[in-house]
């Protein structure tokens, strides 16, 4: 299978939909806000998944706010990595962090067996950090280390709010397969809108998802899956606004949300 080597480029200013990467345009100020929309629903999935099956936890606010402060810190850190620009991105180091600090300490202090996570997202932050210098942002495997930091924060969850990180280990999974099938997914809309293979790869992953779903999972679960392979089959190369596309896939996320609850 072959694919079209000509990428469209998307026009200037213009954010992703989906994982971090993506730099403003040069010399134009970076704002406050991570510009990829789609990343903030891929960090509150896991979380809010592993919810269903612990309950909420004070410290869970706290590592909630320590999450959503800790996603905009690695995002303009990796862009200071990508451009060598740090002075450009520091008051947002600075604001970023201290938040970070300040809400995930009690977490910390509380739960000290959170600390045991530490070394995992340390090494995932590092493939991004290898990509961001690499300028290869983009890649596959760059994507899938954020989804895994993602994931392993539901896994967080649990040992914050006292239990087993097996007992959400199921959600996980689901959640997980339900982001590393829309990254997939949404490169077919846009960046790899042309690339056939690119589309095949979507197409089998989520027709083996939703088979394995339909063997072993409850019944909600395997029928999230089988819409979202139609989705993927439905909707792949067509042109769609990013915007509309991050809709679509918010909608899948309140879905997955959904089937994990029942």
């Amino acid at each position: 299978m072959s694919t079209v080597p000509a990428r469209r480029h998307r026009p200037v200013g213009r954010p992703a939909v989906g994982v971090p990467g993506h730099a403003p345009g040069r010399g134009r100020s970076p704002g406050w806000v991570p510009p990829q929309h789609g990343a903030w629903a891929m960090l509150l999935l896991p979380f809010l998944a592993a919810l269903t099956v612990t309950g909420p936890h004070p410290l869970h606010l706290l590592l909630l706010g320590a999450a959503l402060a800790g996603y905009p810190l690695s995002y303009f850190g990796l862009q200071a990595v990508k451009t060598g620009r740090i002075r450009r991105v520091r008051p947002h180091l600075v604001g970023y962090g201290l938040a970070t600090v300040a809400l995930g300490t009690p977490v910390l202090v509380a739960r000290p067996a959170t600390l045991a996570y530490a070394p995992i997202f340390v090494a995932l932050a590092a493939v991004n950090a290898g990509h961001a210098r690499r300028r290869r942002d983009r890649a596959f495997v760059n994507d899938l280390a954020f989804v895994a930091q993602c994931g392993l924060l539901g896994l967080v969850v649990a040992t914050v709010a006292g239990v087993p990180w097996t007992s959400v280990a199921g959600v996980t999974v689901v959640a997980l397969g339900y982001l590393v099938g829309t990254v997939v997914h949404v490169k077919t809309m846009i960046r790899e809108r042309d690339s056939v293979r690119y589309r095949w790869v979507s197409w089998t992953y989520h027709a083996v998802v939703a088979v394995a779903a339909a063997l072993w999972a409850p019944v909600p679960v395997a029928v999230l899956f089988t819409v979202l392979l139609a989705r993927a089959v439905l909707l792949a190369g067509r042109r769609v606004a990013p915007m509309r596309v991050g809709l679509v896939e918010t909608a899948c996320a309140l879905l997955v949300l959904g089937a994990v609850a029942l």
